[in-house]
């Protein structure tokens, strides 16, 4: 009897231990994510390269923050097939110029799904304003903000705002994204009241017609009021304490049609209106 109990505890035992052992090739923790050197100097790219433990369909959302706890920058990089993903950016700009150790947080689907990582940058010696990153061009600039108003690159239209339990720190705009990505420091609930010129920012159907936007909160869907005239498009977005991203998503963001294009569009014009003139004169009959 007691031999019979000995080997079913045993037994026990090794299924227990045998369930319990890590299938080989398996990342241990639900996302990694790590950088290709551990400092960098300005200009150079840095490599951010990771992978998760299984596939929910959704990017992973990458936020780079500065020594002093400031956002620098935030984008959405899809997972592979093969579960990894990875994105490029330039060490420097507009927003990351403080010489540092900067933090690189990935989160997937939600908090409980995040990894982080770290990097030394030694500083920059002139501003740059673009950011170039896998997938994404997230344009970068520091923000002119007064109490009730902010800039946005690309536009001479001010983006008004009222924000209460928190501070309104800069606006980007995700050329691909065809969105606005608002940082701010959430101390406490709260909420932010923004007047978003249609030149800044619209959604529209195919017809001309309104469509909605779609806001992210800390990279979560939320409900929000709006209310439409025809030059703004007015957003009350509800966010808890700790947010520090809300982005606003539509079907048409500045610089979708740049100055580079205007002038060649300038040109063309030019170009067409002087055809035009002289094929006018060539079939003026002569005497």
């Amino acid at each position: 009897m007691k031999a019979h109990l000995m080997v079913f505890a045993l037994s026990a035992i090794l299924i227990v231990s045998i369930g319990m052992t890590p299938t080989f090739g398996q990342i241990q923790n639900s996302i990694v994510i790590t950088t290709d050197k551990a400092s960098y100097s300005e200009g150079e790219i840095i490599l951010v390269t990771g992978e998760v433990q299984s596939l929910y369909g959704i990017p992973v959302s990458i936020i780079v923050k500065a020594p002093n706890g400031n956002l620098v920058a935030i984008a959405q990089i899809d997972v592979g097939a093969d579960k990894k993903f990875s994105t490029e950016i330039t060490a420097g700009g507009a927003l990351m110029k403080v010489e540092g150790t900067y933090t690189i947080t990935v989160q997937y689907g939600n908090v409980n799904r995040t990894a982080e990582t770290s990097f030394e940058f030694g500083g920059v010696i002139e501003d740059q304003t673009m950011k170039e990153t896998t997938g994404e061009t997230i344009m970068e600039f520091e923000s002119e903000i007064t109490d009730t108003t902010v800039s946005v690159q690309g536009s001479v239209d001010l983006v008004g705002y009222e924000i209460t339990g928190g501070k309104l720190l800069s606006i980007m705009t995700d050329v691909d994204a065809k969105s606005l990505i608002i940082l701010i420091d959430a101390t406490d609930d709260g909420s932010l009241t923004i007047t978003i010129p249609r030149s800044v920012l619209d959604a529209l159907l195919g017809d001309g017609s309104d469509d909605d936007f779609f806001v992210l909160v800390n990279d979560e869907e939320v409900d929000f009021d709006e209310i439409i005239s025809s030059t703004d498009r007015i957003l009350i977005i509800a966010f808890p304490a700790g947010t520090e991203t809300i982005e606003i998503i539509g079907t048409f963001v500045i610089p979708e049609f740049g100055t580079i294009a205007a002038m060649i569009l300038a040109v063309a014009i030019i170009s067409i209106i002087a055809i035009s003139a002289k094929s006018r004169l060539s079939i003026i009959p002569r005497y």
